[in-house]
């Protein structure tokens, strides 16, 4: 068996729940979100990769989910209707899973590259000038789908946080670490 085959299954046996949970973040939709998880996988290993580790395939299957995010065209229709799927999939106690719906249908309320920019930023911990080389985009353009995002997500969930400090809403970085499995 060739490494990296090794290293795929591997992958997909130790970090597909967590990699399912980025995607949800992103889409909303535990459905959508294993499409995107599929999607990025393919993408990745449809050709054989070196990587050192399993770590760095995870970082670039990650940004692969990103990226496939953001390429998909969907309505606000089929957002709409995935918020009964993801009421239905919030597990946990009751308060935790409140707090992560909430947080979520807050996410859902974002642009999809502002939504993008925001998990990355605060789920992968990622630097602006990361964000912006993933995604195509200029620092500038990363800063202000940020700020914007930070204030979307301020007026939804109650939070003050300033988009100026690089602050998340405590909310999302509360439920984003505790639905992370990290």
């Amino acid at each position: 068996m060739a490494a990296w085959q090794g290293l795929l299954e591997e992958l997909v046996r130790d970090r597909r729940p967590a990699l399912i949970g980025y995607a949800a973040l992103l889409s909303g939709d535990r459905s959508e979100a294993e499409d995107l998880v599929h999607d990025a996988v393919v993408r990745t290993f449809g050709r054989p990769r070196s990587f050192p580790n399993v770590n760095a395939a995870d970082a670039y299957v990650r940004r692969a989910i990103a990226s496939a995010f953001i390429d998909r065209v969907r309505s606000k229709r089929s957002r709409l209707a995935a918020l009964p799927r993801l009421v239905a999939s919030a597990a946990g106690p009751e308060d935790d899973a409140a707090a992560r719906l909430d947080v979520r249908a807050a996410l859902l309320t974002l642009p999809r590259r502002e939504r993008t920019c925001v998990v990355m930023r605060f789920y992968d911990d990622l630097r602006v000038a990361d964000i912006a080389a993933t995604l195509g985009l200029s620092d500038g353009a990363v800063k202000r789908y940020l700020s914007d995002g930070i204030h979307h997500l301020n007026a939804e969930l109650g939070t003050a946080a300033d988009p100026y400090a690089g602050d998340p809403p405590t909310a999302v970085v509360d439920v984003i670490a505790k639905g992370s499995g990290r």
